[in-house]
């Protein structure tokens, strides 16, 4: 059979094109390990796991990536990774347990070691150092307990303190999240006073609801509480995340619909930021700062949907001039209770829906912090997820902020 020019031009065409389309199929470049913690099944009883995607490169769509692994235990909430993003750590609730996970090259995650909490562990956060893992469970106890760390491996406890109010002693604490500064040198833990704040039951107390616990942490890793701690912090501090510098501290109001702001003063010491508290969506639940430090994300639980905020670099200030409403806000699916952005590029953020069952996937603009959805987002999770990490896959540059 003889083609003409024309025929031969049409075939050169329809084979280019499936050539490109090839190509583009296999583009898919991973530019970022995406941790989840989610249940196994939709019971009560369900085991918890961890679910790995792969992060495009260029979309930050995610795809499916090592098979899922047992989180050792059962309702997992929290996820902690150490600097060198070689190891994992998390919190199954159910299980007053935090296991450590090694993390391999390909996103491979294998179980190390266990520890066993003396109350409900709710929240974990690990220094830069790598050499101290911060875990704080309660209530009745509610305790910040500080454990020795070895090449990630979980060793003895160096220091456990318990949370309460100096001037009402017997209230009853319940601690919602830690966070650890970058410099390594004071922790934070943010909680409310269930003795005050108690919707639908009795309150025995006329303390201020929520409260954040600060730490200095001594060279040998001894903590002393910070001069003035606790500090007020709104009604029901939900969670809260420090700026890569050092300065600033930021903490969710679920109550109240705020953010509170704190300069961090010697080292350990908070003031309110002067000009806030600022408003958010309704019910924030979860909190991150881009590696670079320049923008803050905030999930808003009620209002499913996550706002971006501009922080001042010379006050500390969070400016909303970034959000959006109406058909263009950052919607997530149903009830996001995480976010995180990732280490790798800086341009990704990801929501986890605790009842959507899903991911959401955001591009973020790196000169505005402005976000739009990625591709074919959200993205199906296992049942109830509650927290994400992330971890960078090659050789990539990180965006830091140097302290």
């Amino acid at each position: 059979m003889k083609f003409n020019k024309l025929s031969q031009l049409f075939l050169v065409s329809i084979i280019g094109l499936m050539v490109a389309t090839l190509l583009t199929s296999c583009a898919y470049v991973t530019i970022d390990y995406v941790f989840i913690a989610n249940s196994a099944g939709s019971g009560s009883g369900s085991s918890g796991q961890i679910q790995t995607f792969d992060a495009d490169s260029s979309t930050g769509a995610l795809r499916s990536g090592q098979p899922a692994v047992p989180s050792g235990g059962n309702n997992p909430v929290a996820l902690a990774a150490t600097a060198d993003y070689s190891h994992l750590y998390v919190v199954n609730e159910a299980s007053n347990n935090v296991v450590h996970f090694a993390i391999a090259g390909d996103g491979v995650l294998t179980q190390k070691d266990v520890v066993t909490t003396s109350a409900t562990p709710v929240s974990v956060a690990v220094n830069t150092a790598e050499t101290y893992l911060y875990v704080v469970s309660g209530p009745n106890p509610t305790v910040l307990t500080e454990y020795s760390l070895s090449s990630g491996a979980i060793g003895n406890m160096v220091q456990q303190v318990t949370l309460s109010l100096p001037s009402n002693p017997t209230d009853t604490i319940v601690p919602t999240g830690v966070n650890v500064l970058a410099n390594n040198g004071a922790v934070y833990v943010s909680a409310y006073d269930r003795s005050a704040y108690n919707p639908g039951g009795i309150t025995t107390s006329t303390a201020n609801p929520g409260w954040v616990f600060g730490y200095a942490v001594a060279s040998g890793g001894s903590l002393t509480p910070s001069a003035d701690s606790p500090y007020k912090a709104g009604v029901k501090p939900s969670a809260l995340v420090s700026d890569p510098t050092n300065r600033f501290l930021y903490v969710t109001d679920f109550a109240s619909n705020e953010l509170i702001g704190y300069t961090i003063q010697n080292g350990t010491t908070l003031d309110f930021l002067i000009n806030g508290p600022f408003k958010t969506g309704n019910e924030p639940n979860a909190i991150c700062i881009d590696p670079r430090g320049f923008y803050l994300y905030i999930t808003n639980g009620l209002d499913s949907s996550v706002s971006a905020y501009v922080i001042s670099l010379a006050t500390g200030t969070p400016s909303a001039a970034v959000n959006v409403t109406g058909s263009q806000a950052n919607t997530t699916d149903t009830t996001p209770v995480a976010v995180i952005v990732d280490p790798a590029l800086g341009r990704y953020v990801y929501t986890a829906n605790n009842l959507g069952n899903s991911v959401s996937g955001f591009r973020l603009n790196p000169t505005t912090g402005a976000l739009t959805p990625t591709q074919t987002t959200p993205y199906p999770t296992g049942a109830q997820p509650a927290a994400l990490a992330a971890v960078p896959h090659g050789n990539h540059s990180l965006q830091t902020t140097s302290p």
